[in-house]
């Protein structure tokens, strides 16, 4: 290694640009907002009520709401943060809401999913509803409060969950639920 490389931090290529997490987190929270007819009020929401904010679906996403037991089945487990890291994987890192009072998960999906979707067990939400979305730093479940968080963050602005991996999830879940029989 010669002198001048070790002073010299290693470059990005030629035409690519690094964005740091901090940057990506204000694109990402500043995309989600635009989907609410008021973002700054929207933001202020985030603020003021304990970190939510209700976001209409079936303009920027949708979102398949999936039941608790059908992902406890497929990730074979209960364990909050073995759940996250088992939808990060088969989700490919597309973003999901967990709602434990509720006993469901939001997957984010394009925005047209909710006019194809076809899995009964899981209900896709677009036009005419709403989601509570929280900040984007809940990225964890807190006993204490027991609210809603990000099972798998959001990573880039419009970066959403594959319709197709979401489905084929429920579906799999839906057959081992149905093995195991009733509760």
């Amino acid at each position: 290694m010669s002198r001048d490389s070790a002073r010299t931090p290693a470059a990005a290529e030629p035409g690519v640009l690094v964005h740091t997490r901090a940057d990506r987190e204000l694109a990402t929270a500043h995309w989600l907002l635009s989907a609410h007819p008021e973002p700054s009020r929207a933001r202020a929401e985030w603020s003021q009520h304990g970190g939510m904010v209700l976001l209409p679906l079936g303009t920027l996403f949708s979102a398949v709401r999936i039941p608790e037991r059908l992902v406890h089945a497929v990730a074979d487990s209960e364990d909050p943060a073995a759940v996250d890291a088992f939808l990060a994987e088969a989700l490919h890192g597309g973003p999901v809401i967990c709602d434990p009072r509720g006993r469901r998960y939001y997957a984010l999906v394009p925005a047209s999913t909710a006019a194809r979707w076809r899995q009964p067990e899981a209900e896709c939400l677009g036009r005419e509803t709403y989601l509570g979305v929280p900040r984007l730093d809940a990225v964890e479940l807190s006993p204490q409060a027991w609210a809603s968080y990000w099972s798998v963050p959001m990573p880039s602005p419009a970066e959403l969950c594959s319709p197709e991996a979401v489905a084929q999830l429920v579906v799999l879940g839906s057959f081992r639920t149905a093995e195991e029989g009733p509760e």
